[in-house]
């Protein structure tokens, strides 16, 4: 039996092409794009110069060609930010509507370019291909639990761009930056944060009883302290934008207890 897919039609793709484009690529995001391949799949962001979040995607290789799956509401200004950046690099930037962004909790067996997805294992596969493939519906809610399980933000749904740092995303953990790769946009003040000071905010994923809130609900200590807010959530699990000198009190949101995963 083919493996459940669940179609996000939240994303896009964008088609880089051209004997530029990794090295394009490299000079702008914040992972290496060298270890793109046919089998695996990098996630990355561009940041502003300041070392905050602006557009993330997962990089993928078709071919000669790499595709990035972004968000769909965000496309036309990233294409724009692309061009700026283009100059005299030999690259085309191409909007592959015809094609759609697949996720799978297992091995798609449909046709296209299916690679695991690289921020968490527990996210299975990312599937880019047209057309609707035959294979079995997967529950968005069951997508979404392991997603917010896993701590792994959607984008600008979580979060706020030019307002995060991006390893405040947890961008580290799910495998989102690279520290030895070399100069990109934003890198010295990513690398300082990295090596100079430590954290004072990141998303966690956190879960609520009773059911989480909606986004940007506050999240409390026990003496009304504020300690985060929600950002997206399903059922009992959300991710929160969290201050974690909080993170051994006791907390609430809405009155309702709430655990740190």
């Amino acid at each position: 039996m083919s493996a459940p897919l669940l179609h996000l039609d939240h994303r896009a793709i964008l088609r880089l092409s051209g004997p530029d484009t990794r090295s394009f690529l490299q000079g702008l995001v914040t992972n290496d794009v060298t270890g793109v391949t046919a089998d695996k799949a990098v996630y990355a962001a561009i940041l502003t110069p300041q070392g905050k979040y602006m557009y993330d995607m997962i990089i993928m290789a078709e071919g000669d060609d790499l595709l990035l799956d972004i968000e769909a509401a965000r496309k036309t200004d990233l294409m724009r930010r692309l061009m700026m950046y283009k100059l005299r690099a030999d690259v085309t930037i191409a909007d592959e509507t015809a094609l759609g962004v697949w996720a799978s909790l297992e091995r798609p067996a449909a046709p296209g370019v299916a690679v695991p997805d690289p921020r968490h294992a527990g996210l299975g596969w990312r599937l880019v291909t047209t057309g609707c493939p035959d294979a079995p519906t997967l529950d968005r809610d069951d997508y979404e639990q392991a997603r917010l399980r896993h701590g792994v933000p959607d984008g600008s749904r979580d979060m706020i761009p030019e307002k995060y740092f991006w390893l405040e995303t947890a961008a580290e953990r799910l495998h989102g930056v690279s520290f030895t790769k070399g100069c990109y946009v934003g890198q010295e003040l990513t690398a300082r944060m990295k090596h100079r000071t430590n954290l004072k905010k990141i998303l966690r994923p956190v879960r609520v009883e009773g059911g989480a809130p909606d986004a940007g609900t506050a999240l409390e200590t026990e003496t009304g302290k504020a300690a985060g807010e929600i950002r997206t959530s399903n059922g009992d699990l959300a991710l929160a934008y969290f201050r974690l000198e909080y993170e051994d009190a006791t907390l609430c949101c809405n009155g309702q207890p709430v655990t740190l995963l």
